[in-house]
């Protein structure tokens, strides 16, 4: 589980095996061996002994800002793994077999997207056709895709305007199935525009801290990326990989707005947007959690939605090595 803390001057120490959360409302107890990650999302007070015992026990703490976005986190200092992958990693950007796993991941991401539009298409008879077409729309281009040859660096300007022909085809469906009062025009990020962007960036937030942490486990550098270009302290290889799994946040926000489960209480209007108050951080990470807590058959194996991330980068990671 994420251990979230989003209650301005909550307390976070270290009781016994456990972690002791208070504020001004509520006092609890978390055992460690329950916890995978801390999450904080506003103003708040930890221990010297609380990020000790969250280091001893393998849990990052991740603070994000009013975005979702994480803008730094506390982890123990040994690597992932050897560094040979590391090494692999900027080899294998450079030839054609770099620019093959690039392309998988993308194809994965264009599958998961279609495959999440028909299941939408299923419950929703009156608009069957339509979302149809928008997965029709994107396999068209996830084939243009699979057509590409060469190296990244001859191809990667392709490979982000498909991306980018994708995503406007596949927001363009997601705004068609929401419910009237939701519908939206295309992403806005930082701040949102609408209710959905509010709602969606911070959910990909907090998908972005599970996937460079599943990175570092892995062995794999964060920031030697692949599609995404190698900027000064910029993760490239999370924004590459983070693409396979947005859809676990796309279908919780989705059944949240489909739901009516997000109210206008939910956001604060700030120049230029919206962004998600307490009360939706509440109700937002409570449905991911239930989303990453599923277990799907994978690979030939039954796990938990969020493992399937772990999983994901130790492939790569072995691929990379052989």
């Amino acid at each position: 589980m994420q251990l979230v803390i989003n209650t301005y001057g909550s307390y976070l120490r270290k009781k016994d095996e456990c972690f002791l959360v208070k504020n001004d409302d509520k006092e609890f107890e978390v055992s460690a061996k329950k916890v995978e990650s801390i999450v904080i999302t506003t103003g708040a007070y930890l221990s010297t002994d609380a990020i000790k015992f969250a280091m001893e026990n393998n849990i990052d703490v991740v603070f994000l800002d009013e975005f979702g976005n994480p803008y730094g986190r506390v982890w123990h200092s040994k690597l992932g793994s050897t560094t040979l992958i590391r090494r692999r990693q900027l080899e294998i950007a450079e030839t054609e077999a770099g620019l093959e796993l690039a392309k998988s991941w993308i194809v994965q991401k264009f599958d998961n997207q279609i495959e999440l539009l028909k299941r939408l298409a299923n419950s929703r008879p009156e608009k069957e056709s339509k979302i149809l077409e928008y997965a029709s729309s994107l396999d068209s281009i996830k084939t243009k895709l699979g057509q590409l040859g060469g190296t990244l660096e001859e191809k990667r300007g392709t490979i982000m305007g498909l991306e980018g022909s994708g995503g406007r085809v596949y927001f363009e469906a997601l705004s068609f199935i929401t419910p009237e009062r939701f519908e939206f025009e295309g992403r806005s990020r930082n701040p949102a525009k609408d209710e959905f962007n509010c709602f969606l960036n911070y959910a990909y937030g907090v998908l972005y801290s599970m996937v460079e942490k599943a990175c570092i486990l892995a062995g794999l550098d964060p920031y030697v990326g692949f599609i995404h270009t190698d900027n000064y302290n910029k993760k490239s290889l999370v924004f590459d990989i983070i693409d396979m799994f947005r859809t676990y946040a796309d279908q919780t926000v989705v059944y949240l707005l489909s739901q009516r489960k997000v109210k206008k209480e939910h956001r604060d209007e700030i120049k230029g947007g919206f962004t998600l108050n307490k009360e939706g951080k509440v109700v937002l990470i409570s449905a991911l959690n239930e989303t990453f807590d599923k277990t799907q058959r994978y690979k030939g194996r039954n796990i938990k939605n969020r493992d399937t991330i772990q999983f994901e980068c130790h492939r790569i990671a072995n691929e990379l090595i052989k």
